[in-house]
């Protein structure tokens, strides 16, 4: 039975109001939970602290609107959906902050819930409906309950309908609603939202998996990392958002921009020495190097280590993206993905081992020994094994000539990426008035209500003349996940998983990796992979992520 929390008298005239006359799918579990509020109001006395239910957020389970999704197979899926609803209650912008609800037939109040951030661009989404060939609607027909949730962004606009002085607001100006850090803020409401309504909704609130792409990545890893922080509570008690917990279970990522104040570092350490940056314009060229050059320091001082517990130091990062790349390219030659060695890959060129051949003439491989040439671990190697190569060790593994990578030319590779979609300028992300460049939709994001564009970053500012306020730096903080896990004070999600592309551009490959390591160093559950070939896109291999996802919520 699902855990019941219970706050005094307010709720139980709440629920026993809300619920009369009601029909419910659960109404045995209702009963109880009535007469648990009631036992424990009786007996509570000054010791029990009421909640405060805001008087505008509101759920009712008795009017949604039954619906039918047909997937791509054909098959169709029935669900009820709820929508609209509102979750703040001094709403700023109704386009943006409501949340929509499907809940699948046979869904439970133990069901789990997955949440869709359709974010992209640090770019205003509304609520949206669940689709076919996304995550949503695959998570409906695995029989998962689906919440999509709008949020303002940096383009979302109202207009004044009141001067406010102290805030510089004059009546009918536009105001931009969405600057940083709304959407997170947004989203971490509508988290309080299902668990303010978790024991008259269905679903498992104690069961939330986050999902987004792009910005929208970036949303679901602040979702998954940031659960509870105190630095958000003023910003969300301002804005009406239920007085809830808003960590969540686990954290789906794809291509997650983030670390937006040290990415264009990154980028260039990563990228300086492609022919592209090496030949293009000179005065991009020369913040390349300067961007490159602080890199180190930075990795440095975040103290990572390696699945081995090998410290990451510039000196072999690129080495561990080299192994990352060849582990992703290997999982895809075993599924039958042609990888051709003009992208720098090298391939055996015997049988592998040293055992006496069998099958005509195949040497088979242990264990072991198949993990000390692919350099990973044997735990590594089982998970690979068991997904992608159908088999399960103890077993020896029949490879031919040919079929395992031995190597990566990094500059080979690094310019093929660079050759299947142009590299961003430099900076990839804080670019206003640096070499030329014009305002990113970053600097955007840390604007001001007004429209205005900043820079974000010392080095961006620091070349423009521009000043760093601190209101500017603390917006910065607070979009960042790297800041928070393993802070000692927030409820981090146990459970991660990332993907970046590999030959996907938008970012360099060290931002998901760090942020995969860091997650993995606090002890988080993480799967992590550079996708194989895939460009900058989301809600990819949803056979695989689904399977991950049915493994994480059933404990195994």
């Amino acid at each position: 039975m699902k855990k019941v929390a219970v706050h005094g008298t307010a709720y139980v005239v709440f629920l026993i109001t809300f619920g009369a006359g009601n029909q419910f799918k659960n109404d045995m579990k209702r009963i109880l939970t009535w007469m648990l509020a009631l036992a424990i109001v009786a007996g509570a006395g000054a010791k029990t602290k009421a909640v405060k239910t805001p008087p505008q957020l509101k759920f009712d389970p008795t009017i949604g609107e039954t619906r039918t999704l047909t997937m791509p197979d054909g098959q169709e899926v029935n669900y009820t959906a709820y929508e609209g609803m509102f979750f703040v209650t001094n709403v700023e912008d109704s386009a943006y902050q409501t949340i929509n609800v499907y809940v699948p037939e046979g869904a439970t109040q133990q069901t789990p819930i997955l949440l869709r951030t359709y974010v992209g661009g640090y770019m205003a989404a509304p609520a949206q409906q669940p689709k076919a060939s996304d995550a949503t609607g695959r998570a409906l027909k695995e029989g998962y309950v689906v919440a999509i949730p709008g949020s303002r962004g940096r383009n979302s606009t109202v207009v004044a309908t009141r001067t406010d002085k102290k805030a510089g607001i004059k009546k009918g100006q536009t105001i931009y609603t969405g600057r940083a850090p709304a959407a997170i803020l947004d989203l971490k409401a509508a988290i309080r939202y299902l668990r303010q309504f978790d024991d008259v909704m269905l679903g498992d609130a104690e069961k939330i998996i986050t999902d987004g792409t792009s910005a929208g990545g970036a949303m679901s890893s602040l979702m998954g990392a940031t659960g509870n922080n105190p630095a958000y509570e003023p910003l969300l008690r301002a804005m009406g958002a239920a007085q809830q917990r808003d960590d969540v279970f686990a954290s789906v990522c794809y291509c997650p921009i983030i670390d937006l104040d040290h990415a264009d570092m990154a980028y260039e350490w990563l990228y300086n020495g492609t022919d592209s940056r090496q030949q293009g314009d000179t005065d991009v060229l020369a913040v390349s190097n300067e961007l490159k050059a602080q890199f180190p320091a930075y990795l440095k001082s975040l103290n990572l280590h390696m699945p081995d517990g090998t410290l990451l130091t510039a000196d072999n990062y690129l080495d561990y993206i080299k192994h990352e790349l060849i582990r992703a390219a290997q999982i895809a030659k075993n599924a039958g993905a042609d990888i051709p060695d003009s992208l720098g890959f090298k391939f055996s060129k015997e049988e592998m081992g040293g055992m006496p051949p069998i099958n005509g003439g195949v040497k088979s491989v242990s264990k072991q020994e198949l993990a000390n040439q692919m350099h990973l671990s044997e735990n590594e190697l089982d998970k690979m094994m068991s997904r992608d190569i159908q088999v399960r060790p103890p077993v020896r593994l029949h490879l031919q000539p040919g079929d395992y990578i031995i190597d990566l030319d990094m500059p080979t590779y690094l310019n093929y990426v660079v050759s299947t979609q142009p590299l961003k300028t430099a900076p990839a992300f804080d670019t206003q008035g640096v070499a030329g460049g014009r305002a990113s939709g970053e600097n955007e994001e840390f604007g001001g209500k007004s429209g205005s564009s900043v820079n974000f970053t010392d080095y961006s500012a620091a070349k423009t003349g521009s000043l760093l306020t601190d209101e500017i730096r603390e917006n910065v903080r607070l979009m960042n996940p790297m800041n928070f896990i393993g802070d000692g004070v927030t409820d981090v999600a146990p459970h991660w998983y990332i993907r970046h592309g590999a030959r996907d551009r938008d970012t360099s490959f060290p931002v998901p990796i760090n942020l995969a390591l860091k997650l993995q160093n606090a002890g988080k559950d993480v799967n992590f992979l550079l996708a194989w070939n895939r460009p900058h896109s989301g809600d990819y291999a949803l056979d695989e992520l689904f399977e991950w996802i049915n493994s994480i919520v059933k404990g195994k």
